[in-house]
């Protein structure tokens, strides 16, 4: 009777067990990162939550433009990194929705200024200097001097030396273009990238590929985020970066839930996740060389001292707005892109 009654209760046991554990659903994420980051982001987001993410990597010019094509159906629930300018244009065109994460007070005051300025539509999660990394390899065999401050970059010893993203596509990009109207006045910021182009031999899709050119011996400097040309030289290239004499711009690169997401809480779950100061420690791993917004989160020893570089006070709400960025860049399609080597 007594093995009747436990095999009885084992049976009422398994019904009453719970099921195997299911994912708790899916994410469909953009990330505007090095692609080495994005797959680190996804693969330990996947190993500590029960969400399956979908990731697509993707300059932050496209990004942009994919959520606008979007807009009416979205498939995208979160775009994570990329420059702050395309986030806060999207959050200027409502793409993107309000969200004030419990781990705001946790930030940098550059990281909370990113949110208030947008309404809370986005957040700042890194920032990083522009600048360029040469190869110093290539300067020396070819007796160049190290370029130093943005003018020299128009001198015609570089011809056929230099290589920038297209500003369309890419958010570094985008940054130097405002960088340089901001330094100079928009006429004569026009009229620097005409000298400047006459030097340029490619004008990239992605922001960080100038300097990875650079690296691999196919150009002589790439103009990125110094943070870009670093990772270049810890991965054993003979790069050195170089913080512009004049100043420079920098960038808050951001993150955003979208409007209309289909798995909005997961997206939350997500944002939470990556604001906080464990995850954004884990950057380093990646080759990636910013400085994190989390205020407790290690800062990686060779990531670029912000405090010891030029800035501009770059103009966030300006340049990220969506009208000043359209006519910035038909302004360059007509006097740049149309004559670009």
């Amino acid at each position: 009777m007594r093995t009747k009654l436990l095999t009885a209760a084992m049976l009422l046991g398994a019904a009453f067990a719970p099921l195997p554990a299911q994912a708790a659903g899916t994410l469909n994420l953009i990330c505007a990162a090095d692609v080495k980051w994005c797959e680190l982001m996804e693969r330990e987001f996947e190993a500590s939550h029960d969400i399956d993410v979908n990731m697509v990597r993707m300059s932050s010019g496209e990004a942009y433009a994919r959520l606008r094509a979007e807009a009416r159906n979205p498939k995208t629930d979160l775009w994570w990194a990329g420059t702050g300018d395309p986030h806060l244009q999207a959050a200027d065109d409502k793409l993107t929705v309000e969200y004030k994460s419990p781990m705001l007070d946790q930030l940098q005051p550059w990281a909370q200024k990113q949110a208030e300025v947008s309404g809370y539509r986005t957040v700042g999660i890194y920032s990083g200097a522009l600048g360029w990394g040469y190869n110093t390899d290539i300067l020396a065999k070819k007796g160049l001097d190290a370029p130093a401050c943005w003018k020299d970059l128009t001198d015609a010893k570089y011809k056929g030396e230099i290589q920038i993203a297209n500003p369309n596509s890419s958010g570094t990009a985008y940054t130097a273009l405002a960088t340089l109207v901001q330094l100079m006045g928009e006429d004569e910021a026009f009229a620097y990238q005409k000298a400047l182009n006459a030097n340029v031999t490619q004008y990239t899709k992605s922001g960080s590929a100038p300097v990875k050119a650079a690296a691999r011996g196919e150009t002589g400097i790439g103009i990125v985020f110094m943070h870009d040309a670093v990772a270049m030289t810890k991965q054993g290239f003979p790069v050195k970066t170089v913080a512009p004499c004049e100043g420079t711009g920098f960038e808050v690169g951001s993150m955003s839930i979208v409007k209309g997401a289909k798995n909005l809480e997961n997206a939350k779950i997500f944002y939470d996740w990556a604001l906080s100061a464990e995850v954004q420690s884990k950057a380093a791993e990646a080759d990636s060389f910013q400085l994190p917004s989390n205020k407790s989160a290690t800062v990686p020893p060779e990531a670029p001292k912000l405090g010891e570089i030029k800035l501009i006070d770059y103009d966030f709400a300006k340049y990220g707005n969506a009208d000043t960025r359209k006519a910035l860049l038909e302004r360059w399609d007509r006097e740049i892109g149309a004559s670009a080597n």
